[in-house]
C-alpha cells in the first residue's frame, strides 16, 4: 500500500469556506502575503495556506471571496479530483507554478479537515511516530552583504544552523567571517531561478570560492554551466535540488543521481504528488529534507510536522516562522524541535 492509499479514502464533510490574508516583512526584504485557506464541515475546522509569492494573486482571491463549488460530500481522493477540475484563480496567475501552491493549500485543508472529522491526528494514520526536528535558518546577507545577520542571530541562539545564499557580492573576509562560525550547513546558489528578485549568475570564481571554503555544507541548486559542472564534479554527492522539483519525473531527469533533495509539499502541488515522492526517494535510497516558503501562519507548522515523520535529521529549511523577520525575538524554539503535533488533524502545535 502506498503512503498515498493510507489517507485518500477518508471521507470529508465540506459544507463551506472563507479566505483570510496575512501579511510580514521578512527577512528577505520583501513584504510577504499569503492566505488561509479555511475549509469548515460538521463542526470541524480544515486549515491550509496558499504560498502563492505574487501579492496580487492573493489580494484578487481574497477580494473575490469563497466563490469555488467545494460543498459536498467526498473523500480525500474524490475531493483531489475535483479540484483538479476548477479554476482556483480567478484570473491568470502571474506564473504558473502559483497552480500548485494553490492547490496544495486547498488539499492541505482538505486533508486536515478529513482528519478533524475522523478524530485522528496525521501520525496515527500512516503509522508514523513524530521525531524530533532539525531545522536551519534560511536567510540572505543583504546588499552589500554583511556579517551582521549571521552574527546577531547567533548572539540569541548560539546553536543555530544556516542555509545562506551566496551572491557575487560575497568578498573574501565575509566568506572567511562565515567560515569562523561554524554554523553554515548549506549553500543555495539559486542557480536555476529566472526573472525573481533571488536570481544569480553563473559566476565559476564565486562557486570556486564558496564551494571550497564550506567542504562538508550542502550545495543547493547550482547552475551546471559546462565549467561549473566540471568544477562541480567532485562534489556532487554534496549537490541538492530545490527549484526544479515539481515532481517524482523532475527526479528522475536530473543530471545524476542526488544524495538529497529538497521536497517541498507546495511545489509538488498535493498530498498525493507530495507522497508519492516521498515513496520513491525512500524507494530509491534518496534523502529528503522539507523546505518553506515563507510561510506565516499554519503552513509553517505543516512542513515541520512532515519533516518529523519523514526526514526528521536532515537540514530541513524549516525553521520557526519567528525566524523569518529581521531581527528575531527571544525565546524562540531551537533545533531540534520537540515533536508537537496536534491531538486530531495535519497541525503542528
Amino acid at each position: 500500500m502506498s503512503t498515498y492509499d493510507l489517507v485518500a479514502d477518508l471521507p470529508l464533510r465540506l459544507e463551506g469556506y472563507d479566505l483570510d490574508g496575512l501579511v510580514q516583512n521578512v527577512s528577505s526584504d520583501f513584504e510577504r502575503k499569503t492566505t488561509i485557506i479555511r475549509l469548515r464541515g460538521v463542526g470541524e475546522e480544515g486549515l491550509g495556506e496558499d504560498v502563492v509569492y505574487d501579492a496580487v494573486d492573493h489580494e484578487i482571491a481574497q477580494e473575490a471571496g469563497p466563490i469555488l463549488e467545494l460543498a459536498g460530500d467526498w473523500t480525500l481522493r474524490s475531493f483531489s479530483e475535483h479540484l483538479a477540475g476548477l479554476e482556483l484563480f480567478p484570473t491568470p496567475p502571474q506564473r504558473d507554478v502559483s497552480q500548485l501552491y494553490r492547490v496544495w493549500a486547498y488539499e492541505s485543508a482538505a486533508l486536515d479537515l478529513a482528519l478533524r472529522q475522523a478524530g485522528e491526528p496525521l501520525h496515527a494514520v500512516l503509522g508514523r511516530e513524530p521525531q524530533s526536528l532539525t531545522f536551519v535558518v534560511s536567510l540572505r546577507l543583504g546588499e552589500p552583504p554583511s556579517l551582521e545577520p549571521v552574527t546577531r542571530r547567533l548572539e540569541r541562539y548560539p546553536t543555530l544552523r544556516f542555509k545562506l545564499d551566496p551572491t557575487v557580492s560575497w568578498d573574501d573576509e565575509l566568506i572567511a567571517g562565515l567560515v569562523s562560525t561554524g554554523a553554515v550547513d548549506a549553500v543555495d546558489f539559486k542557480g536555476l531561478y529566472e526573472g525573481t528578485i533571488v536570481d544569480q549568475p553563473a559566476d565559476p570564481m564565486l562557486y570556486t570560492r564558496v564551494v571550497g571554503a564550506f567542504p562538508n555544507a550542502w550545495i543547493e541548486d547550482p547552475k551546471l554551466t559546462p565549467e561549473i559542472d566540471a568544477l562541480l564534479e567532485p562534489h556532487r554527492e554534496r549537490i541538492t535540488w530545490d527549484a526544479n522539483i515539481h515532481s517524482i519525473a523532475d527526479i528522475e531527469r536530473l543530471p545524476f543521481r542526488p544524495r538529497m533533495v529538497n521536497l517541498k509539499p507546495s511545489r509538488l502541488g498535493g498530498v498525493k504528488p507530495l507522497f508519492d515522492a516521498y515513496d520513491h526517494t525512500a524507494e530509491h535510497g534518496i534523502g529528503a529534507y522539507g523546505g518553506g516558503q515563507f510561510e506565516l501562519g499554519v503552513g509553517r507548522g505543516q512542513i515541520q510536522y512532515f519533516a518529523s515523520i519523514f526526514h526528521p535529521d536532515t537540514p530541513n529549511d524549516t525553521s520557526p516562522a519567528g525566524f523569518h523577520v529581521m531581527d528575531p525575538p527571544p525565546g524562540l524554539p531551537s533545533s531540534p524541535l520537540a515533536p508537537a503535533p496536534s491531538a486530531t488533524g495535519f497541525r503542528w502545535g
